[in-house]
């Protein structure tokens, strides 16, 4: 599912116009985004939280120039499901 098949299914489903939709889908990421950029978690109950993990430096490889490199220490955006989320995954969407 992509963003316009987003906005597609909520016009459907509300009396609302495309271009308020996708402001309001967009100001919403927006807002994600900049919290996240700041170091401030996004918390959505029933739904699950937006976090800033640490990635402590390690050791990698460049492959190609057959080489060790130090990848160093960095924060990653993330996403972590509520359990809720979780559980209706697990019952509706089989195992391949």
């Amino acid at each position: 599912m992509t963003k316009a098949d987003i906005i597609t299914e909520i016009i459907s489903e509300t009396d609302y116009e495309k271009i308020h939709i996708q402001k309001i889908l967009e100001t919403f990421m927006k807002k994600i985004k900049k919290s996240l950029s700041s170091g401030e978690n996004v918390y959505l109950r029933g739904f699950g939280s937006f976090i800033v993990k640490y990635r402590a430096e390690k050791l990698g490889r460049n492959i190609s120039k057959n080489r060790s490199i130090v990848i160093p220490e960095h924060n990653i955006p993330s996403f972590k499901p509520s359990k809720s989320f979780i559980e209706l995954v697990k019952e509706n969407v089989p195992v391949d």
